[in-house]
């Protein structure tokens, strides 16, 4: 028998599901099956679609995140609206580059908000919700290969990520059995600002062949990966961290031997 994954009937969140990897996590819980909302500080031109081009997301919500109280009544929202919340993948975040020494108090606290503390306020909201539903629910938290060595230009995303990894741990163990928690530390991913975050195209080649698989991840590899934790496939999977980065980084010593 041949495995697949159908979530038809999960109602899902995708915080930040706009653009870029949050878009290509939409578009893969679209292709499984699921009713999608996302949510953002601003509407998009467009909801994310599945690769068939069928169907798309059920609503694009507005919501602040890092605001516990918006983040209450998106979630109540949901419920009311769709009658459950299964899946929420708590995608939203990012950083500018800013050295350490550079960068302000607030720009600091608001880049630890952003990354880490709306990913708590999703997930306890979440959770209140899925604890009384009968198949309970799963949370799958984005996180980066920023968290998992050093960060330097970006200290404060890195830690924030590095957090957000232990986070996931620890709600893993206060939530079993009820909601499986776990996170994917992505690496490189080819967004729509990719290029330009590298120079342009050539910058972005050079990037690209630094990777052992020898290119980025497409923001639907990140997607598949989600897809997985949040389905049947993975039921007796929580507190892991799936790491989808082509095999990492080259490391400086390659470059002399």
């Amino acid at each position: 028998m041949a495995l697949t994954i159908d979530l038809s009937g999960r109602v899902a969140l995708v915080t930040g599901g706009a653009r870029g990897v949050g878009r290509g996590i939409a578009q893969r819980l679209l292709d499984a099956g699921s009713t999608v909302v996302i949510c953002g500080r601003s509407a998009p031109d467009s909801l994310p679609t599945s690769t068939d081009g069928i169907r798309s997301a059920e609503a694009f919500r507005v919501a602040d995140v890092r605001d516990p109280e918006a983040v209450v009544e998106l979630i109540d929202g949901i419920v009311a609206d769709l009658g459950s919340i299964d899946i929420v993948v708590n995608n939203a975040g990012g950083t500018p580059v800013v050295p350490a020494a550079d960068a302000s108090a607030t720009f600091s606290n608001k880049v630890v908000q952003l990354n880490l503390m709306s990913a708590l306020h999703v997930a306890t909201a979440a959770y209140h919700r899925m604890a009384d539903q009968p198949d309970g629910g799963t949370i799958v938290n984005i996180t980066s290969m920023s968290g998992l060595r050093p960060s330097p230009g970006s200290a404060a995303y890195g830690a924030a990520k590095a957090g957000l990894t232990n986070l996931t741990t620890s709600l893993a163990m206060e939530w079993a059995p009820t909601v499986r928690v776990n996170c994917v530390s992505a690496g490189m991913v080819r967004t729509e600002m990719f290029e330009d975050y590298y120079g342009g195209p050539g910058g972005a080649a050079a990037v690209s062949a630094t990777v052992p698989m020898g290119r980025v991840a497409e923001p639907t590899e990140i997607g598949d990966a989600v897809v997985y934790l949040a389905s049947p496939l993975a039921a007796f999977v929580t507190g892991a961290n799936l790491v989808v980065n082509g095999g990492g980084e080259r490391l400086a010593f390659n470059e002399v031997r």
